[in-house]
């Protein structure tokens, strides 16, 4: 099944959208120089009132392994997406950091296939395969066609586009920030009918192969 990823989220109206709907991962912008940066308090309080089953992911853009790792410590947050330059040293002093608690995704701009090789070799548990740093903008999802390593997709995602990207690239996870706001704030009905494309898409896909099996 595809997980889902509503990142981006800031207000304690966000958090009940999502308890309710229940995908499987939030994420709160830690990056000052995002509209959507949240301070580390408020991530906190925000935090305490998230659903157990729904798992917080930080997100940053070259910060010190010391704010990182601390979040973590506090158990605002279970893992960490890094959108900068952030290489194998910095993910293993942050394994160390955090007694290998944290899972780690590495997000990577992709534009040609050296990038994809690039994002192939990540040290990282996880990588996230995007257009831009909060562009809102798909890249040339061909490009995946032969990728081996599973991967969350993100850039672009709306409610027109997601089915359609589930059924052809079977993600592990779809993320979305942009795709599911109104006026910049999370859209109920938005974050609904994703989380229903998704699921939906999901299930035409198995239908499909119970019946070639």
């Amino acid at each position: 099944m595809t997980k889902i990823k509503i990142c981006g989220l800031r207000r304690m109206e966000d958090i009940t959208i999502v308890n309710e709907l229940q995908p499987e991962y939030i994420g709160f912008v830690f990056y000052p120089c995002s509209r959507r940066y949240i301070k580390p308090e408020e991530a906190a309080r925000l935090r305490e009132k998230l659903s157990p089953g729904i798992r917080a992911v930080g997100v940053f853009v070259d910060a010190s392994v010391e704010m990182v790792s601390d979040l973590i410590r506090q158990d605002i947050i279970s893992i960490v997406q890094l959108h900068g330059r952030e290489n194998a040293a910095y993910i293993s002093e942050l394994r160390e950091r955090t007694d290998d608690k944290a899972r780690i995704i590495k997000a990577e701009l992709i534009h040609t296939e050296e990038d994809l090789r690039r994002a192939s070799g990540s040290t990282a548990d996880s990588v996230l395969l995007d257009a831009g740093l909060g562009a809102g903008k798909t890249f040339d999802w061909q490009l995946l066609r032969d990728f081996g390593r599973p991967y969350f997709l993100a850039g672009g995602l709306t409610i027109a586009n997601v089915s359609g990207a589930v059924r052809t690239l079977q993600p592990y996870a779809v993320d979305v920030s942009s795709g599911v706001e109104t006026d910049g704030y999370k859209d109920p009905a938005k974050v609904e009918a994703f989380i229903t494309a998704v699921r939906e898409a999901d299930a035409a896909g198995r239908t499909r192969q119970e019946a070639l099996a």
